[in-house]
């Protein structure tokens, strides 16, 4: 234990995590500072997180605890890839399962070459706008509360850049796919958009993130384990 306490002193820790589904970023933060508040002297000590994930996503994670902090950016700043499930045919307003279906399209028109022509228009760099259902801050208030207190919000593009959208499956209007894209992308607005491209509705309806540069989730431990890994027990 005095080894660890040693290293996030001097050095900090990069600890790449999965996160499980319908836990927030934060929770998985306050988390990880309360194992080592717990295991350790510290009665205060800096975590957090490069990159957030909504709470129905599951996947990477990177957490920095101590001086590490300091290079949050360099990850944010890093490649990311999805591996994601776009259901076509509906929309929703928050783009995702977090909200009921508003509309519904047909898709009798939709086939597997008609998607693999279609995404080529994603790829490179662009304009996105940001989903309303979204973490990114208006007036001071997060654009998600203000969505869900039923205020119209209306955010301005980002430029986004997507290196690879591969299509790894189409079957009953679901869409697998794995996308590389820049930070700050979103992948709900990439289905929200697609669908409208294809002239009918898609929604997010599965999103992992597999990959953050060079880490990916082959490097992730589980929550509950972060106690073992640093033999905190």
């Amino acid at each position: 234990m005095d080894n660890i306490c040693e290293k996030i002193t001097e050095e900090g820790l990069v600890i790449p995590i999965y996160k499980p589904t319908n836990w927030t970023s934060f929770d998985i933060v306050k988390y990880v500072r309360g194992v080592f508040k717990k295991h350790t002297q510290f009665k205060k000590i800096k975590v957090g997180h490069a990159g957030t994930l909504d709470p129905l996503a599951t996947g990477l994670l990177i957490v920095c605890v101590g001086k590490k902090t300091k290079e949050i950016y360099k990850y944010q700043d890093q490649k990311k890839t999805y591996i994601a499930t776009f259901k076509l045919g509906a929309t929703t307003p928050s783009y995702d399962l977090e909200t009921n279906i508003n509309e519904t399209f047909s898709t009798s028109h939709i086939n597997i070459d008609l998607i693999k022509e279609t995404i080529k228009d994603f790829l490179g760099d662009s304009e996105q706008i940001p989903p309303a259902f979204s973490a990114l801050k208006i007036g001071g208030k997060r654009s998600y509360d203000l969505a869900r207190s039923g205020k119209k919000i209306s955010l301005e593009s980002r430029k986004i850049n997507i290196s690879k959208f591969e299509i790894l499956d189409f079957k009953n209007d679901e869409v697998d796919c794995k996308i590389e894209c820049s930070k700050g992308t979103y992948i709900r607005s990439i289905a929200y958009d697609l669908g409208k491209k294809l002239r009918s509705g898609a929604y997010l309806k599965y999103l992992e993130r597999y990959s953050i540069g060079n880490i990916s989730l082959k490097d992730a431990i589980q929550v509950d384990k972060i106690s073992k890994k640093f033999n905190l027990e």
